[in-house]
């Protein structure tokens, strides 16, 4: 059957756990060991490689390598789609525009990874191709995804794996311990926003939500200075950590602590009203 193409992003440029994790919990019986945190911290390129490594035995011999071949529209939700407009996530593509998933012959399921960075991906597929050679494709490439697309997919057999950036990864960390929270490991990808901003529409206000701490910081800066003083109101107890997998789940199933959050792509800059 031939596979429908993937879905381009307008824009190229969120569990956190090892890619070992991902692959383990995807693809291994539950009792599976959960790999601490601090291999999480790694290069994306030696966890990638130890993951693949620790599962490619687990595949028979050779793995896999399948093509997304349905894509069914889950739960059809146009304000969600709207508020994600202009964020990319990256994935990995093969000559024919369709995805490559990594699949498990005995178990047959497949494992699509999607990462936050560029170059991330670009790590992942040198990874997979230094490997197993020939199992990817000459063909194969980086391609960038619409993230308004990406949640509102669901793909029989396919389980989908977002690939945080590990640098916001150990910023939502350093954020909470600077709360006084312990912090053993961080579970999905981090997003960040302030009570100190809000974004305003007519009679609407909306939380913007980043996805780089770096982004809110400097939208903070540039809020005091539009008051010409510092806001007291702006203190590091206003930085919240939330996740990206648990916002959108919440907004899908039409909870209201979701109802006024807006997504504002990595580097972008929004007129703030603090």
């Amino acid at each position: 059957m031939q596979g429908k193409p993937i879905i381009n992003g307008d824009h190229p440029q969120n569990p956190l756990t090892t890619l070992q994790t991902h692959l383990s919990n995807l693809l291994n019986p539950p009792t599976q060991t959960h790999h601490p945190f601090p291999l999480s911290l790694q290069t994306l390129g030696n966890r990638a490689k130890q993951a693949l490594q620790a599962n490619l035995s687990r595949f028979n011999k050779n793995p896999q390598w399948a093509r997304v071949t349905r894509f069914d529209p889950s739960v059809s939700n146009q304000s969600i789609e709207e508020r994600l407009e202009g964020v990319a996530v990256y994935g990995l593509s093969n000559s024919a525009e369709e995805f490559v998933l990594l699949t498990g012959k005995r178990s047959g399921k497949s494992l699509g990874l999607l990462c936050f960075r560029r170059e991330d991906a670009d790590a992942l597929l040198e990874e997979m191709r230094s490997m197993e050679p020939g199992a990817v494709g000459t063909g194969s490439k980086v391609v960038a995804i619409a993230l308004n697309k990406v949640v509102q997919m669901r793909v029989d057999g396919v389980a989908l794996r977002f690939i945080p950036d590990l640098c916001q990864v150990k910023n939502a960390i350093k954020v909470k311990e600077n709360l006084g929270q312990f912090v053993e490991d961080f579970s999905g990808v981090p997003v960040f926003q302030s009570k100190s901003l809000v974004l305003k529409n007519q009679n609407r206000r909306y939380r913007p939500i980043f996805f780089r701490k770096e982004d809110l910081d400097n939208s903070l800066q540039r809020a005091s200075q539009q008051q010409k003083n510092l806001n007291p109101a702006m203190r590091m107890g206003d930085i919240q950590v939330d996740v990206l997998e648990e916002i959108i789940q919440g907004m899908k199933e039409n909870s209201s602590n979701w109802d006024d959050v807006v997504f504002i792509p990595p580097g972008f800059n929004v007129p703030l009203n603090p």
